[in-house]
């Protein structure tokens, strides 16, 4: 069966749910798009953990070499990395407890996706976390 991503609604259920987004391939350099878009998730009031093992830190946050390495509980793994290296990537977000793995717009990997889903997290693939979190919580978390 072909993998789809969740419901618009379910996507909103977890961003609404969600408070700490670990992002994998996170650079340090403010003109790359990873940087951008976790810069605005972070003053949308998520909290964000880098994971880049070349960066001491990056938005005043305390950079991670890998998954396994972040001492707290994380809500979702945001992937910035090709395709190809996500593989081992959802098996840390397997290993750590993480509720979703979410592969940014042009990311996509049918095993990647396999070991995620097998793990029990929710998958989303080749969408980007902003974009969706503008559309779907335009005013922000509230659940009022």
């Amino acid at each position: 069966m072909a993998f789809s991503n969740p419901t618009r609604d379910e996507i909103k259920q977890i961003l609404t749910d969600a408070q700490v987004i670990a992002v994998v391939g996170l650079s340090d350099n403010p003109d790359r798009t990873s940087y951008m878009v976790s810069a605005a998730m972070k003053a949308k009031g998520y909290r964000i953990i880098p994971v880049n093992p070349n960066a001491e830190s990056i938005l005043g946050e305390t950079c991670y070499k890998s998954l396994k390495d972040i001492p707290e509980k994380v809500d979702i793994v945001n992937v910035f990395r090709r395709s190809e290296h996500t593989p081992p990537v959802a098996e840390e977000a397997v290993a750590i407890g993480a509720k979703v793995l979410w592969l940014q717009l042009g990311i996509h990997h049918d095993e990647a996706v396999h070991i995620a889903q097998n793990g029990g997290l929710k998958v989303i693939t080749d969408r980007c976390i902003k974009v969706e979190d503008s559309i779907l919580l335009p005013n922000g978390k509230s659940k009022s």
